[in-house]
């Protein structure tokens, strides 16, 4: 009945495309512990469906809180069917000021205008002047792209928290082709971004750097390498680093306590990584995390907490399918910077594809997952604190 209640409030308010009883589940009531109820919790809630907004399909999360704790989740549009580009896409985004309980109306970053006349694959990052900087690429697609006709790269920002944007920058000829400002990458075809989240560095002499990892198709076969695109002006010029994997794929990035850089790479079977001890612009020997043997799939990586900020421990979250099938995302944790990885927690264990993390103000953890229960992709938001991660843990570890 409680379930039932708090959609009904909230369909009355506008405040969802569609609401039934099922599209919202809280385990805690509104996911928010009090001195009467357990300090674990989770909560979910649809944000996305096919048929929502005029749209056939849903896909490619990306979810950030901001210096005010609000939370802005950004998706691909996908009009017409869930193909990627070159099909015609939207980028689109919502903010929720509550935690994630209620959420505005969707507001368009950018609108595809026909076939090869899209976008999508956005990555996000909050600068350190506040502005949300926006990566993503357009055009007829990554394995048609040619430096005559190529998928583009473009960079978009917000300046009031993801309510308006500006017009998008084409940075295509910065980060690869014959003008690339790294000759390494002059040797490549098409680039995208991996969707989800960038970084932006806190610590040593490049805190405020801003990255997202970059895939680039080389000319002569359909292989992508990762470079990591930064910039150290607030994302206004951006510079490529040394190769950072080879035959990668979408790639995630998090600063460790002692300023050095951990790379995330998409692989089927073992998750790739390599590190970078100055800022990401120059990398080590990649390898492999064999605890990590997962679908070749999109995921995501963020610091819960560090001892260098007063924490009792460094903990690092990543998400990813828990499966060689496109199912059961979940998440594995690390205690030790992410030499290792352990005991994964479900979030949903049907079929599932591409996950975005962040951590709200108040200590919790939020996910935007891409669900598929029915084949067609759902957009679901989840907000779960800690001590649920600890405690299903627990509880997994008991049954084995």
């Amino acid at each position: 009945m409680k379930k039932a209640f708090i959609c009904l409030v909230a369909c009355m308010l506008g405040l969802f495309s569609s609401c039934k009883p099922d599209d919202i589940n809280d385990d805690n009531n509104n996911g928010t512990p009090t001195p009467d109820e357990p300090a674990a919790f989770f909560y979910e809630q649809c944000l996305f469906k096919p048929g929502d907004y005029g749209s056939k399909n849903w896909r490619i999360p990306a979810l950030v809180c901001l210096p005010d704790g609000s939370l802005l989740a950004v998706c691909d549009k996908r009009k017409y069917n869930e193909t990627d580009l070159p099909e015609d896409i939207d980028i689109v985004a919502r903010r929720s000021e509550d935690k994630g309980r209620t959420w505005t109306e969707p507001v368009t970053i950018v609108e595809g205008q026909g076939v090869k006349k899209g976008y999508g694959d956005a990555a996000l990052v909050v600068a350190d002047n506040g502005d949300v900087v926006c990566a993503f690429v357009g055009g007829n697609g990554l394995w048609a792209s040619t430096e005559s006709d190529p998928q583009r790269s473009y960079i978009c920002r917000s300046t009031d928290g993801g309510r308006t944007w500006g017009t998008p920058t084409d940075i295509t000829s910065q980060l690869w082709g014959s003008q690339a400002s790294n000759p390494a990458c002059r040797n490549y075809k098409s680039s995208f971004f991996g969707s989800g989240n960038g970084l932006r560095l806190t610590r040593g002499e490049h805190a405020g750097r801003i990255m997202f990892v970059a895939a680039m198709c080389r000319w002569n076969a359909n292989v992508l390498d990762n470079f990591v695109v930064y910039s150290d002006d607030n994302g206004h010029t951006w510079n490529v680093s040394a190769k950072a994997f080879s035959a990668g794929d979408e790639a995630k990035l998090v600063e460790l306590v002692d300023g050095r850089v951990l790379l995330s790479v998409r692989r089927s079977g073992a998750r790739g990584y390599n590190i970078s001890t100055d800022g990401g612009q120059t990398w080590g020997t990649q390898g492999l995390w064999n605890e990590m043997k997962t679908n070749a799939c999109n995921g995501d990586m963020i610091r819960f907490s560090a001892t260098d900020k007063g924490a009792e421990k460094n903990i690092l979250l990543h998400s990813i399918p828990n499966s060689m099938n496109r199912e059961n995302v979940s998440i594995f944790l690390s205690y030790d910077e992410g030499t290792t990885w352990q005991d994964p927690v479900s979030l949903f264990k049907g079929p599932s594809v591409y996950s975005s993390l962040t951590i709200l103000n108040d200590g919790t953890i939020g996910a935007f997952v891409e669900k598929n229960p029915s084949g067609a992709c759902e957009l679901w938001y989840m907000n779960f604190s800690m001590q649920w991660l600890i405690e299903q843990q627990q509880a997994a570890t008991k049954q084995q």
